[in-house]
């Protein structure tokens, strides 16, 4: 990747692995699972190439960054915790900076802008929408009712099982698995049936996906495993407690959001009614756009690249 510098930063206490290009305003670029830093490789490459300083981390738990052993480590707070220690390193000079998400990335965005407004000039997120505390309900069980046991984010749940079933498909399948998965639904991982495929049915890649992106993917949750993401996932409920304070807070940030029609996110948990019928624009009143794109799956700053940075850049150059 042509230009893009790499580097360690200690923030909150962990070491973490940074890439960066470009000189300007600082964009910051959040990663979901079971993603790193190299998702927004196409962005870094042309935010930073029309005058903005491109940031994107490995989380906590990913690629070259620190991993904390206890599981009660990934908590929201946790985590936004790390983003303002790599602000503070990397844009000291700038009181507010841009934010991008994408899926785990755009909920640990979403914190960022309800515990820390002060720090983020405007937001651009893909796939998962603003989702209010529902005071009267824990998040697990509410998934469990929703979905029952057998709904990925209920099977993430138990300590060891899924990395066991991950382990046994293996490393490049699991990752082949979840960046081709394009049905417009919930996802589920039946105990012991995996993704539901042939274990040895070929898994054709989509253009915008090579098999080099795949091996590099590969070549790090191989090496730490994907116990770090996963745990995000397990700190639902203690997430839940924690946030109690921000319970019917809103979004005071300018925001824009994007999703692709065959998402996941989009065709889940009423995702869509929330999103078009009130509910997102209530609890973010600062919303000025949302865009769905038609034909795109869940890693949309993958699948079309130029367009999300397209859409960034015509966003964030108004602020």
């Amino acid at each position: 990747m042509e230009g893009i510098e790499h580097k360690t930063v200690k923030v909150n206490g962990i070491n973490m692995h940074v890439a960066e290009k470009g000189q300007g305003p600082v964009i910051l670029f959040i990663h979901g699972f079971p993603e790193l830093w190299y998702c927004w490789r196409h962005q870094i490459q042309a935010l930073a190439a029309v005058g903005y300083r491109a940031v994107a981390p490995d989380l906590r738990g990913y690629g070259d960054t620190d991993a904390p052993a206890d599981q009660s480590s990934y908590t929201c707070l946790h985590v936004v915790g790390d983003m303002v220690a790599l602000l503070d390193a990397v844009g000291a000079d700038q009181e507010k900076v841009f934010v991008v998400g994408h899926d785990w990335g755009a909920l640990i965005a979403w914190y960022l802008c309800l515990f820390r407004p002060d720090r983020v000039k405007a937001l651009v997120n893909l796939s998962v929408a603003f989702s209010p505390r529902n005071p009267q309900r824990k998040t697990t069980e509410m998934l469990r009712a929703v979905y029952g046991d057998d709904y990925y984010m209920c099977r993430f749940q138990e300590p060891g099982e899924i990395e066991a079933e991950f382990a046994q498909i293996g490393t490049a399948r699991v990752m082949k698995e979840f960046l081709t998965y394009r049905h417009p639904g919930p996802l589920f991982l039946p105990k012991g049936k995996g993704f539901r495929h042939p274990p040895d049915a070929p898994i054709p890649l989509p253009s915008w996906l090579s098999e080099d992106d795949v091996n590099y993917y590969v070549s790090f949750f191989e090496k730490k495993g994907f116990t770090g993401g996963i745990n995000y996932y397990r700190n639902f409920d203690r997430n839940w407690e924690l946030t109690a304070p921000w319970t019917g807070a809103r979004i005071k940030v300018p925001v824009k959001f994007i999703v692709g029609d065959q998402d996941l996110v989009y065709n889940s948990l009423g995702a869509k009614d929330f999103i078009h019928k009130g509910g997102f624009k209530k609890y973010v009143p600062l919303l000025e756009e949302v865009v769905v794109m038609e034909g795109v799956g869940h890693f949309i700053n993958e699948e079309r690249p130029n367009e999300i940075s397209e859409h960034i850049h015509d966003f964030i150059k108004k602020f």
